[in-house]
């Protein structure tokens, strides 16, 4: 009698050295797809980083402009006699290169040392419109507040921005007010690079109301030093430089505000440079603090923030000339 044997089967397990393969690809899998997923979250804090940089920079733009408009304004349409624009009173316009200011100081009267790579003030004053604490709220100041008529000149409501630094050293860029309770100043957008200002200046004789030239605050008053004054005391002078100052005859403003994140959310080291009113003008005024910020020349833990540039050039409604 003939026995047949089974055939022997093949072991259906892995060997050892195969376990090892799978587990080595598995891993490497999870590493690509962490480090994937690192450089997709790293890409989203940075567009995020952008998107909320370039809206504070809007928000902070679009009160500054509204302020620009209002400036020298007089409620002409009032039933009462209004406040108007003496020949030899102070301009609605004016500001400092690479300044501070206290946040209850008056005015600019007494500016401080400059931060954020010297960024600028810039000073607007407009009567108000309405009666009564505030007016009727067609007038407003950079805080939002209704600004009434005044009763004299001195009255006239203010808007000034400027830069200065938090209780935790991050420049932001503030405005500055005056109150029935005096004055006050609110914090409009944090992380300021640099925040610059130039004015375009009608110099035609007559004035046509068209810029010529945009300056700086320091030019501007160096237009001003060049006048010849009349007048047989200072306070004459002084009278007659309120009526002849190239202040008066500022028809539109450049503003350019340059922020940065909190964070290091880029993957590069930043090797940007932002001119922010153009190569040229960066150029020809190397004295002029701010106007140029080259990520090369930052501090290393600085090179990594993320950065948003916009600027704009608005025209004043209300004329001095």
């Amino acid at each position: 009698m003939l026995y047949y044997g089974r055939t022997p089967r093949r072991s259906s397990g892995r060997t050892l050295v195969e376990f090892l393969l799978a587990l080595g690809l598995t891993a490497l899998l999870a590493l690509l797809a962490t480090g994937l997923l690192l450089v997709a979250a790293q890409s989203y804090h940075q567009h995020s980083d952008q998107q909320d940089l370039n809206d504070g920079a809007q928000q902070a733009l679009a009160l500054i402009a509204q302020a620009i408009r209002q400036a020298a304004y007089v409620e002409w349409d009032s039933s009462a006699a209004p406040v108007g624009w003496a020949d030899d009173g102070a301009a609605a316009v004016s500001g400092l290169d690479g300044r501070s200011l206290l946040p209850d100081g008056d005015g600019i009267a007494t500016p401080l040392p400059g931060v954020a790579h010297g960024s600028d003030v810039l000073a607007l004053r407009y009567a108000g419109s309405g009666s009564g604490a505030t007016g009727d709220g067609s007038s407003v100041n950079c805080a939002g507040f209704g600004v009434a008529a005044p009763a004299t000149p001195a009255a006239q409501g203010w808007s000034i921005f400027y830069v200065a630094t938090d209780t935790s050293g991050v420049a932001e860029l503030r405005c500055k007010y005056r109150s029935a309770a005096g004055w006050g100043s609110d914090a409009l957008v944090r992380g300021v690079e640099s925040f610059q200002v130039l004015y375009g200046v009608d110099t035609d004789v007559p004035a046509d109301g068209i810029p010529n030239a945009y300056f700086s605050a320091s030019a501007v008053d160096g237009l001003d030093a060049a006048l010849e004054l009349e007048g047989t005391d200072a306070a004459q002078r002084q009278a007659d430089l309120r009526r002849k100052t190239y202040w008066k005859r500022v028809a539109s403003i450049r503003v350019a505000l340059l922020l940065r994140s909190a964070l290091a959310t880029r993957a590069d080291t930043g090797s940007r440079q932002f001119d922010l009113f153009g190569a040229d003008y960066a150029d020809g005024h190397g004295e002029d603090e701010g106007v140029r910020i080259d990520e090369r020349r930052l501090p290393q833990a600085q090179r990594r923030l993320s950065r948003v540039m916009l600027g704009a050039t608005i025209a004043l409604r209300n004329t001095r000339g």
